[in-house]
């Protein structure tokens, strides 16, 4: 079941960045989805895709480079790194799926601009060191 759920979040990505369309995406999702983000925002099926579908114009050009995709059980974690076209910014996104009954349930998700990344590698240190 793991390399089964690992493949279906590796094609829904590639068919997505292929059709610039969720309509891919849409039946690869549970009716009760919920997609989450780090500022304890959260959204439905319907809310996810409809922002996803208005982000795809914009990055249509985006180049998107799978790092690693781990499956542990009904959970995939994708790591990956983003480019914008144009020389635009690179982001690093880390999204971890849920899997129920051979679709994807629930979806946390990280992006951190790749240039942030050495001055969030000491949030924890004391200010003035």
């Amino acid at each position: 079941m793991t390399t089964d759920n690992k493949t279906l979040v590796q094609r829904a990505l590639a068919e997505l960045l292929e059709t610039g369309s969720v309509d891919v995406l849409a039946p690869l999702l549970s009716d009760g989805f919920v997609h989450h983000r780090p500022d304890s925002t959260s959204s439905t099926k319907a809310e996810w895709l409809a922002s996803v579908q208005a982000a795809m114009t914009p990055l249509a050009d985006m180049r998107v480079e799978v790092l690693h995709v781990l499956a542990d059980g009904d959970h995939v974690m994708m790591h990956s790194r983003r480019r914008l076209p144009d020389g635009g910014p690179e982001i690093t996104v880390v999204d971890i799926f849920r899997m129920d009954e051979g679709l994807v349930a629930e979806c946390w998700e990280t992006i951190e601009p790749t240039a942030h990344a050495a001055a969030n590698l000491a949030w924890w240190e004391p200010a003035g060191r």
